[in-house]
């Protein structure tokens, strides 16, 4: 590739992720020149057990761990240090929250699970904003144009028969398969604990039967309409983001789009190992570039850091910069450009530029715990399992089946906790055939070696804290920001029932777990344990342990005399030419898990900006694309 600071680029977009990578794509898509930065390299480039660790669904917990892919921040829960050092997963520097720095952001280290927010997480939005542009239906045709749903059966048979319905309202670039190995279905203990989830998320009887039946015919689809809407529990399966049962997400699309743009007229070039430090503003405080270091590891939050700090250099912008380094980073790139809390930025000597009090604040999470399960005997699905390329389960992967094909989860139910009300449902179970007791150093290879362990992952979403904040540590760039969550009576909003929702939680997954125990295949709770029954004992366990992986909202869209950072478009307020487009955008945490919104949100985000161009053509430009129709 030429030069880049020598060439002239529409947009700079900073961050690979499920916002920036989507909203690079498309507008290269509609014929523009967008320039991709992005601080880690490619995944398949090579690194210790890559690229198996990021191809392979079932090595997800690997590739959070792995140096050649992985940013480690180490956060706090509370300001507290008696209360945080309750939790026995707390390191010297903090508590591990895993991010991946590589090409397509944190896609590349998920979980891989897509499931579409609730129509009610739009309806704020476009309530808070005045924007009907965020209305639900509007939000759903961006959804539809995301999702390649090619484990719908009506989809495979029209797939099996050459139709393509791409474009269309029917497949997105995103595709989406159902994993349920045959491996599974013959495990007694798997088909136990399916059969057991359903009778206890729904009655017994017909009803539990018809879940079952619709679980293993692929009809228990998250993101439904139909199953969706509703009050019951659900149980579901949970589609995952991969091809042939290889893991795909913001990487394969942006070097799609890389290679298709020129047949629009556009262009898309990726920079990787390219740390942006801070944007560039021109008199009228319009964003006119970036200023980067370029080198590998150059950032402390890799487990490997590079101790030099790379060569500096300066990109430019015709028409827009593009952040979208997450809830993390994009508030630290902001402070650092002299946009954020002015007393915040005066501690560190950065000159203000805007000031912005809630950049940074709003910090927002899921609660989650673990009440894992210790087995009798291995499930009879991993046996022989040694997570790696050598094993026979890895063959079986090369040939699209086994249980690597999935991510660990064998079922998903879903409910409303009591403080939910009418609400959209905020309580969500996971099966996982591994001990999962949240993130420390080495936390992977636990989950690797424990193949008699039944996990039900609890996971308490549209929380009510909105206290946790990013600050700076310092002015150097290199350096992570600090982060505090704040969680419960520290942060911000009714502890209580954010509390009372996952004493519940943990009670229900008990309740599931207890056929199991019942026929004798349960020998013991190692989580929370025998020790922890009553209601305060599970609350003070939530309290001292719960953890979270899906930071968001610290850019808030939002009113800036109600502390938001954008206006409905994704304008960074007091400035000009400067967007936000990540999981930093919400005013609230939307959804079960973060990256289908994220997505949607970058799709939406490219018909903005192309539109504005569309009103103010620039002079090298003869033609633009114009977007796919949103109903």
């Amino acid at each position: 590739m030429d030069d880049p600071s020598e060439l002239e680029w529409d947009y700079i977009v900073v961050g690979s992720g499920a916002g920036g990578g989507t909203v690079a794509a498309r507008l290269a898509e509609y014929g523009h020149r967008v320039l991709l930065l992005e601080a880690g390299g490619d995944p398949h480039d090579g690194g210790e057990r890559m690229p198996a660790d990021y191809d392979v669904p079932a090595f997800h917990p690997f590739a959070s761990e792995c140096p050649a892919i992985s940013w480690n921040f180490f956060v706090e829960h509370y300001a507290d240090p008696a209360k945080q050092a309750a939790d026995w997963k707390r390191q010297p520097q903090g508590v591990l929250y895993p991010r991946a720095a590589t090409l397509g952001g944190c896609t590349a280290h998920n979980a891989m699970i897509l499931i579409r927010p609730d129509d009610a997480d739009w309806k704020q939005i476009e309530d808070l904003t005045g924007d009907p542009s965020w209305a639900p239906k509007k939000m759903s045709a961006y959804f539809r144009r995301l999702e390649n749903c090619r484990h719908r059966p009506v989809l495979r048979f029209l797939a099996r028969l050459g139709l393509d319905f791409s474009g269309h309202g029917w497949n997105g670039w995103l595709t989406t398969e159902r994993a349920l190995p045959r491996q599974a279905c013959l495990d007694p203990q798997m088909l136990r604990l399916i059969a057991d989830s359903a009778q206890a998320a729904l009655v017994r009887g017909p009803r539990a039967l018809g879940a079952m039946v619709r679980l293993f015919l692929g009809r228990a689809d998250p993101n439904s309409k139909r199953q969706i809407a509703g009050r019951n529990a659900r149980v579901w399966y949970t589609p995952l983001s991969t091809r042939t049962h290889r893991r795909v997400g913001s990487r394969e699309r942006v070097l799609d789009a890389r290679d298709r743009a020129a047949a629009a007229g556009g262009r898309l070039e990726i920079v990787t190992h390219a740390l942006a430090t801070r944007v560039l503003f021109d008199a009228s405080q319009r964003a006119v570039g970036v200023e980067y270091r370029r080198g590998e590891r150059l950032y402390r939050a890799s487990p490997r850091p590079h101790p030099g700090t790379g060569a500096t250099g300066t990109l430019r912008a015709r028409r827009e910069v593009i952040l979208a380094g997450g809830a993390f980073n994009t508030p630290q790139i902001l402070m650092l450009s002299g946009i954020g809390p002015a007393e915040e930025l005066a501690r560190h000597g950065v000159q203000v530029r805007v000031a912005l009090p809630g950049v940074g604040r709003n910090l927002q999470d899921r609660y989650e715990v673990g009440v894992v399960n210790r087995l009798r005997a291995d499930w009879q699905a991993l046996a022989h399992a040694r997570f790696d390329a050598t094993d026979a389960l890895f063959a079986q992967w090369t040939a699209g089946s086994g249980m690597y094909i999935t991510n660990g989860a064998a079922v998903a139910v879903a409910k409303r906790s009591p403080a939910a009300g009418k609400g959209p449902r905020d309580l969500f179970f996971m099966g996982l055939l591994a001990p999962f007791r949240g993130y420390y150093p080495g936390y992977s290879a636990e989950v690797a070696a424990g193949h008699n362990y039944l996990t039900w992952t609890v996971l308490k979403a549209r929380t009510e804290n909105r206290g946790g904040r990013v600050t700076l540590r310092s002015a150097d760039p290199l350096e992570p920001p600090a982060i505090n969550f704040h969680h419960f009576e520290e942060g911000t909003g009714d502890a209580r029932a954010d509390l009372g929702a996952m004493v519940h939680a943990v009670q229900f997954a008990r309740r599931m777990a207890e056929p199991l125990r019942r026929r004798g295949l349960i020998a013991a709770e190692a989580e929370p344990g025998p020790d922890v029954r009553t209601p305060a004992q599970i609350e003070q366990y939530v309290r001292d342990h719960a953890w979270g992986h899906h930071a968001s909202c610290t850019c808030a869209i939002g009113p800036r005399d109600q502390g938001g950072v954008l206006d409905s478009d994704f304008r960074v307020h007091g400035t000009t030419g400067l967007r936000v487009v990540d999981a930093s955008v919400f005013p609230r945490i939307p959804g079960f898990f973060i990256a289908c919104a994220v997505y949607v949100i970058g799709e939406k985000a490219a018909d903005v900006i192309h539109a504005a161009a569309l009103a103010a053509p620039a002079p090298h430009k003869e033609a633009l694309h114009a977007p796919a129709a949103v109903a």
